[in-house]
């Protein structure tokens, strides 16, 4: 539990090293990135991915999902080392070239071998990036916004309709790495993990979506509050409610029932955004 909470915070710290570069680089996804509507738009996508996954799994077309997944890699990754390559000027020119073969060879790993380290690893390097990417495109009160819509949509389609675990069970069954992986032992192999139905789990799971999507409010926090900066109150707050929910996420998850992530992660760190929203003097007029 608390490996895992680490990697969390690990993915936030990085997606605000991350920021800066990104909107150096102009790399925004949205051209006005107040507009409630971006969020509207972000959750069709989503939604429309989810149906082309569901229906992929169900017409055992694992190489479309495949595919999708490791091309979504691929891009995320891309889009990582052009930002930390733009801090470097002695690579300028080089950037886009350099960039595509780190990478296309990084994937070619993650795919050749999938073991949990590589995983985890990689896992860090694009949950951070997406997390910088999406949150340097979205305002506050959009995040916020997209940020409640997704926690009522995890907690339908896991608890009421039940089609994320069969998403969740879908990519697992493939070993797509777009989770973290926490061995419970020594010895553990992801590449030997069968996930056959009833046998006893022998690592923690967690979908990169449940560090990235507190992590957009994290990071938007960090860039469009006037008084804002990785250090301010409303960030720490932010990354201080988002390790709450995940403890409280972890007490249920213990009991050995699947649970939806994002409305404690969710709800905790919009709390705690808006706590030290309120700690560090300012309005939350101030957000508007």
């Amino acid at each position: 539990m608390i490996t895992m909470a680490g990697l969390i915070l690990l993915v936030q710290v990085l997606a605000l090293l991350l920021a800066s570069p990104m909107e150096i680089s102009e790399m925004q996804a949205f051209d006005d990135p107040t507009q409630v509507s971006n969020s509207i738009y972000y959750l069709v996508l989503i939604l429309a991915f989810t149906l082309l996954i569901l229906i992929a799994i169900k017409k055992n077309m694992k190489w479309f999902i495949s595919l999708s997944i490791y091309f979504a890699i691929l891009s995320t990754l891309y889009y990582v080392f052009i930002a930390l390559l733009a801090l470097f000027p002695s690579f300028e020119g080089l950037e886009v070239w350099i960039s595509a073969l780190l990478s296309a060879g990084l994937t070619l790993l993650l795919y050749k071998y999938p073991e949990w380290y590589v995983i985890d690893i990689l896992g860090i390097c694009i949950a951070s990036g997406v997390s910088a990417l999406l949150g340097i495109s979205l305002s506050v009160i959009p995040v916020v916004v997209l940020l409640l819509l997704l926690a009522i949509y995890d907690a339908i389609s896991v608890y009421k309709t039940k089609h994320m675990i069969t998403l969740a069970e879908g990519v697992m069954d493939l070993k797509l790495p777009i989770l973290f992986v926490i061995p419970k032992k020594r010895g553990y192999s992801f590449l030997e993990e069968t996930f056959a139905e009833g046998e006893k789990r022998e690592a923690f799971f967690m979908g990169l979506g449940d560090a990235v999507m507190p992590t957009l409010l994290v990071v938007s926090a960090s860039v469009f509050l006037e008084n804002g900066g990785p250090a301010s109150y409303p960030v720490l707050g932010a990354m201080l409610g988002t390790l709450a929910g995940y403890f409280a996420l972890s007490i249920l998850v213990m009991k050995g029932n699947p649970q939806a992530g994002l409305p404690f992660l969710n709800s905790g760190v919009i709390l705690g955004f808006f706590a030290g929203l309120l700690v560090s003097g300012s309005s939350i007029s101030s957000i508007m």
